[in-house]
């Protein structure tokens, strides 16, 4: 959800915003993390049939480092980690839905 539809929902429903569920605007992070999940969308993923996402391909990533001027690089990495991470168990929990929905049917 973006700042502006939490806003709209709040008028809509006629509650006033609580400062603690106002999500984020990539004004709120530091550059490194805007810079990080800009590079890790721009990675390709590796995905196998049956298996799911399996990451990202990280080959292009020193190119991307000093293109953007990256300093920090174990921070950047840690960031890059953190997203491939939630993305890959995402994708498992989505598998694991659709197994599910699969062997119900049946």
């Amino acid at each position: 959800m973006t700042r502006e539809r939490y806003f709209t929902m709040c008028e809509q429903l006629g509650q006033e915003p609580k400062e603690d569920e106002i999500p984020p605007d990539w004004e709120d992070f530091p550059p490194i993390v805007v810079q990080a999940m800009n590079t890790f969308a721009v990675l390709g993923d590796k995905i196998v049939a049956d298996i799911g996402y399996l990451g990202k391909d990280y080959s292009l990533l020193p190119y991307l480092m000093e293109h953007h001027g990256i300093d920090d690089t174990e921070l950047f990495i840690e960031i890059l980690t953190y997203l491939e991470s939630r993305a890959i168990n995402q994708s498992q929990e989505q598998l694991k839905r659709e197994r599910e929905k699969l062997k119900r049917k049946h």
